[in-house]
């Protein structure tokens, strides 16, 4: 299975592929929402773990081009974000995220979304 997961800093995004690829993953990194809009395009990964505050094109605008591409709409997406705040899960969903989760990461509460998403098949 193919993630793709776009995330600005370097040192998370390092971290968390090294985690997904020993659970037999293959990952490709994006460092903004535009390279990750891109990237999901000439990919198509199987899922996408999104961070949400990121230059160039922010994670909620990513999702929104994502569900607006034929090619892209069924692709589930995970928004990651360290804010906590309340209306932020809302607000990832309302963007076309099927789960969102918080930074740091639970690596296990990460884990078990990412496999519930691709055990459930393309969004809808």
């Amino acid at each position: 299975m193919k993630i793709l997961y776009v995330e600005d800093n370097e040192n998370s995004a390092y971290m968390l592929q090294q985690r997904l690829k020993r659970k037999g993953y293959e990952v490709i990194l994006a460092k903004d929402g535009s390279e990750g809009v891109a990237l999901a395009q000439k990919e198509l990964p199987d899922l996408i773990i999104m961070d949400i505050a990121m230059p160039v094109l922010d994670g909620y605008e990513a999702a929104r081009q994502l569900r607006n591409s034929q090619a892209t709409a069924s692709i589930p997406i995970v928004a990651l974000s360290s804010h906590a705040m309340p209306g932020d899960r809302e607000m990832a969903v309302a963007a076309g995220c099927d789960d969102f989760d918080t930074k740091p990461v639970n690596f296990s509460r990460l884990l078990a979304k990412i496999e519930a998403l691709l055990a459930s098949g393309p969004s809808s």
